[in-house]
């Protein structure tokens, strides 16, 4: 099965330069352009909302620079950066902000190639201990506590999961089960394919969904089939992404 395009996001004032790296990965058809701005606070709003993988972003940019773009971003997973600008005497900072690269106008289709080729690898880098967390074998059954007795749950029949303290309540229809685990090991324990993690404090089975909006500072109102309404913070916007791509798709 063929990997997921990488979702890019280019961010210059001069249309220019947006046209001259558009056009360039173009011809990769491993990567997809979800958008263009040509300012610091859109740049940030489209991070916020299209959680792109790579961002190409030029340093002075009206209204915020880049590197006050970075600065603003707040629970949200921060791209791949590759710096894009007319000046070089601010590559000792953007690798201090853990840039991939720095290309300096104009620069070669060669050295573009090589920035594109250090994004990828860096991007696998980080998708790596991801892959490792997923379950050679998901548990089809959990043994929580029902009035003082254990009793075995399906997961499949749990609607959503809630961090209580130093408990985990499995919410099954009408009914809480506590569990004496964490919300990551539980996590560790679900199937990906079936189970959502939407915040710190929530797992939720995707088949319990009914309906997602946008809400308040970059959070999701997430409505359950039976009426129960969940927050999907900014911080776990990046989960969205697999959806977001079967969509484009």
């Amino acid at each position: 099965m063929a990997e997921p395009r990488l979702r890019a996001l280019i961010a210059d004032d001069e249309p220019l330069a947006r046209g001259w790296v558009r056009r360039q990965l173009a011809k990769d058809d491993g990567i997809e352009i979800v958008g263009e701005v040509g300012s610091g606070l859109a740049t940030v709003a489209a991070i916020q909302e299209l959680a792109p993988d790579l961002l190409f972003l030029d340093v002075q940019m009206p209204g915020v620079d880049g590197f006050g773009v970075l600065g603003m971003l707040r629970d949200v997973r921060v791209p791949a950066v590759v710096f894009v600008t007319a000046y070089d005497r601010y590559a000792v900072r953007a690798f201090e902000v853990d840039a991939v690269d720095y290309l300096v106008k104009p620069f070669s289709r060669e050295r573009f190639a090589e920035a594109l080729r250090k994004v990828k690898e860096r991007l696998r880098a980080r998708a790596e201990p991801e892959r490792k967390r997923v379950p050679d074998r998901a548990l089809p059954w959990i043994l929580a506590k029902a009035g003082g007795k254990s009793v075995f749950v399906k997961t499949r029949e749990i609607d959503w999961i809630e961090a209580a303290r130093n408990l985990v309540l499995l919410h099954v229809g009408d009914r809480e089960l506590p569990l004496r685990t964490s919300m990551r090991e539980l996590e560790e324990s679900l199937d990906p394919a079936m189970f959502l993690r939407i915040h710190r404090s929530t797992i939720v089975n995707i088949d319990r969904v009914r309906e997602m909006e946008p809400w308040f500072n970059g959070e999701y109102r997430v409505v359950l089939k039976n009426g129960k309404e969940l927050t999907l913070s900014p911080s776990y916007r990046s989960a969205l992404a697999p959806f977001r791509r079967l969509l484009r798709s």
